[in-house]
């Protein structure tokens, strides 16, 4: 008789829904249901040329938030199925977006959504897609395109509005601005916000971004609060801000660490791109190409290779009066030596301030040697201060406390003279791990305080008849330190009783298990940054870049000259208008005091010129005559032919990727495979298209197309032979 299975099946609970359950993060799909349908892709946003950079934000927003749903890691993003959303939102932007602030919007969001607190995993899924996106992005299009869409900085649409009625206002804020403070002008409609923020400086700018993050993707329209105000723009914070400045604030490491982004910055460090290329009274602030021919030799003193250079020679001088000031120590009266040591601290420390007003603590705190910098002004300050005061009351104990205190400065200001080696690869990939091996250093070492200030009670009261509190204090850091025999030596002095029990735990848990676990923990440190490192490097190393080129000051004094500035100009502040006779006043003081570093410079320039001439380099080079930075609807208009055959090549790519696996029926596996690999050769059409530039610009375009050409059937041949093969293998 046939045996009858039953298998009972779940029922419903009341209500008729059953219980929600997590998505997974994978949708697997039948080969006859991928046969039956094309995928579909997702609706694209509509951006306009002109729409605002607000309107810009919200549009990508609404697109990461609707094809980002599950948390991914980078690395998933980047190389698997979870982030073909992102490959063809690049695809969108290239063929038929004209907004030049495309890359600026897409590291606005990934600052957004990396600051959100909840949902952490899925907003930093989205964070890191948007970072992905704007790199991509720049692979997509020539060295001087991703140099105009990096360094556009977003306008100000009230600025535009009143350029010319406003034409001495700007000039002036374009001298005293600091970089994160850019020219703040605020519109006359809305009064408020000129009363929320009258002045911002670089600590109160990034505040107010830090603010805006939250009201970032809201409504596109207007609202009105109970005052019966229109709101405020969340957008308004980032006005002036270029796309590198955007990723700096917001911790896009791997956005800077690209190649195409680093070609950039090392046109900018080498002084290829530069800001400023006159120094007059009506100069304005912009990115170009440097042209030898027209620009002003004077403005080399922005680059930042020459910058950190007189920065060396400064700190070597520093360090000679150092030497000479502790050799010769005076005890009676302050010499010739030691008036030049103050005035070398007191230009260095002036250098400082005016840096930390231009980048903010944020950014200054940033780099490891200007946490170096403000110790040393520390002690030099509190070397005046005691010397002066020893002089003054004939105090010999203070005089030479106040030269121990001198001494110091050794620690600090040798090894920030040879800070110029952290620019190097490999001694700035070790700083990152040193730095993050010391903080977790300086936390484990609150474990290590509480276990010894509890054995240091116990110890002291034990034992309160044979050592009193200081030397039992000594003991026990020695025996922290490795001197474990002193432990034994004395812990039977310490009490008969308790001491030999109390002190063998001491010496197990501060020798083996502290040490050891400290031992592996930076271990694990080293092994957790290392992997990063580059970035870490790269970042910090963009950061000085940036600081150093992109401040809104026009007349930027080397030290000890920035002391002239100080006295002369300063004064005449309380009671002159800052005017073009001001301004012009300040460029005179310049070039007379900086005439001989300037012609160092060009000489420099002209024997490197004359000895790498015909060399290649990897940073983005100027054309032979030297043009400014067009914008980037100039731009595209010039690239025509070539963003029309690029985008023949995608629809080909896509239609025939979509054909493959409607009539193959691919697994997932394969079409992940698929994808990759026509992803690395895009990449290397791309690669090889922009190797060679020429000098007439049809000429270039005529060349680009005829090589996309070739690419493009290449492309088209592999992907045919791949659909092929893979046809074979599965009908097998």
């Amino acid at each position: 008789m046939p045996v009858l299975r039953v298998r009972s099946l779940r029922v419903a609970p009341p209500g008729g829904e059953e219980g929600i359950r997590t998505p997974s993060p994978y949708k697997f799909k039948s080969p006859l249901a991928m046969t039956s349908s094309i995928p579909e892709l997702p609706d694209m946003p509509d951006i306009g040329p002109d729409d605002s950079f607000r309107l810009l934000i919200k549009k990508l927003s609404l697109y990461i938030a609707e094809n980002i749903r599950l948390p991914s890691t980078f690395e998933q993003l980047r190389t698997t199925a979870a982030g073909d959303c992102l490959r063809h939102l690049v695809d969108h932007l290239v063929l038929n977006c004209d907004h030049p602030a495309i890359v600026n919007a897409l590291l606005a969001l990934k600052w957004h959504y990396g600051a959100i607190t909840e949902d952490k995993g899925l907003n930093d899924a989205r964070a890191s897609g948007c970072e992905i996106a704007a790199w991509r992005l720049l692979t997509h299009l020539s060295e001087r395109e991703a140099v105009d869409y990096c360094l556009y900085e977003i306008p100000d649409p009230a600025l535009e509005a009143n350029r010319q009625s406003d034409e001495e206002e700007t000039s002036q804020v374009n001298e005293h601005s600091p970089l994160l403070a850019r020219a703040w002008t605020e519109s006359v409609a809305n009064p408020r916000r000129k009363h929320e923020f009258p002045n911002p400086t670089g600590d109160n700018r990034r505040n107010l971004l830090l603010q805006s993050l939250t009201r970032l993707t809201m409504s596109m329209t207007g609202e009105v609060d109970d005052d019966g105000e229109e709101e405020d723009d969340p957008t308004a914070p980032f006005i002036n801000l270029n796309a590198l400045e955007i990723a700096a604030i917001a911790d896009a490491k791997r956005f800077l660490s690209q190649n195409v982004v680093q070609k950039i910055i090392t046109g900018i460090w080498n002084g290829d791109i530069i800001f400023w290329d006159n120094l007059s009274v009506h100069t304005e602030k912009k990115p170009r190409f440097y042209n030898p021919r027209t620009a002003d030799p004077f403005s080399r003193l922005r680059v930042p290779k020459y910058l950190k250079s007189f920065e060396v020679v400064f700190f070597a001088s520093f360090l000679f009066l150092y030497y000479a000031v502790l050799v010769e120590r005076n005890p009676t009266r302050i010499t010739p030596l030691e008036i030049f040591l103050y005035l070398w601290l007191a230009a260095f420390s002036y250098d400082e301030l005016s840096e930390w007003i231009d980048a903010g603590s944020i950014f200054y705190a940033a780099d490891i040697w200007n946490i170096f910098d403000m110790a040393i002004m520390a002690i030099g300050f509190t070397f005046m201060v005691l010397r002066i005061i020893g002089l003054e009351t004939q105090n010999a104990e203070l005089i030479d406390l106040a030269f121990d205190v001198l001494a110091l400065e050794a620690l600090l200001m040798v090894p920030r003279v040879c800070s110029i080696l952290s620019l190097s690869p490999y001694w700035g990939t070790l700083i990152p791990c040193l730095k993050e091996m010391a903080k977790d250093f300086i936390k484990f070492m609150v474990l290590v305080v509480i276990i010894y200030l509890g054995f240091l009670t116990t110890f002291s009261l034990v034992g309160r008849d044979s050592f009193p509190l200081r030397d039992m204090t000594w003991f026990l850091t020695k025996i922290f330190f490795g001197s474990t025999f002193i432990g034994f030596d004395i812990m039977r002095q310490i009490d008969p009783v308790f001491g030999p029990p109390l002190m063998i735990l001491f010496v197990m848990l501060s020798s083996i298990l502290l040490m050891g676990s400290l031992t592996g923990m930076l271990s694990n440190s080293f092994s957790r940054v290392i992997t990063h490192a580059r970035e870490e490097y790269l970042f910090v190393y963009s950061i000085y870049v940036l600081e150093a080129s992109t401040s809104n000051r026009l007349t930027h004094f080397y030290p000890p000259f920035n002391l002239l500035a100080l006295v002369i100009f300063r004064p005449l502040r309380l009671f002159l208008p800052s005017d073009d006779k001001f301004r012009r006043a300040r460029i005179i003081l310049l070039k007379a005091t900086h005439l001989p570093i300037v012609f160092i410079i060009a000489m420099y320039e002209w024997i490197r010129g004359t000895s790498l001439r015909g060399a290649t380099y990897s940073a983005v080079k100027a054309p032979p005559h030297g043009a400014p930075i067009a914008s980037p609807a100039m731009m595209r208009k010039l690239a025509g032919p070539r963003r029309e055959m690029r985008g023949r090549r995608s629809v080909t790519s896509l239609q025939s990727d979509q054909a493959a696996q409607s009539r193959l029926g691919m697994s997932s596996m394969e079409r992940r495979i698929s994808a990759h690999q026509a992803r690395q050769a895009e990449e290397a059409q791309e690669d090889s298209t922009y190797a060679e530039r020429a000098t007439d610009v049809e000429v270039r375009i005529a060349d680009l197309a005829a090589k996309i050409d070739r690419l493009t059937e290449l492309v088209i041949a592999m992907q045919s032979q791949q659909s092929t093969t893979l046809g074979d293998v599965s009908l097998s």
